[in-house]
């Protein structure tokens, strides 16, 4: 579905394994370095193919 599956900002990190504040300020940008979420109320949500893709954009020497 359009939904995916959906990931918490703390799925998000661990599976980067990089910290909460890197995904959040990473949710704060703009244009490619913007990491796409979803808003729901208070939470943040991502879909685990637009975090696939978000991933490709940033390879280097491909």
């Amino acid at each position: 579905g359009v939904l995916g599956q959906l990931l918490t900002l703390e799925e998000v990190a661990e599976r980067l394994r990089v910290p909460k504040s890197w995904v959040y300020e990473r949710t704060r940008r703009r244009g490619l370095e913007r990491l796409p979420h979803l808003k729901l109320g208070k939470y943040l949500r991502f879909e685990e193919a637009a975090v696939r893709e978000y991933l490709e954009r940033q390879r280097v020497g491909t």
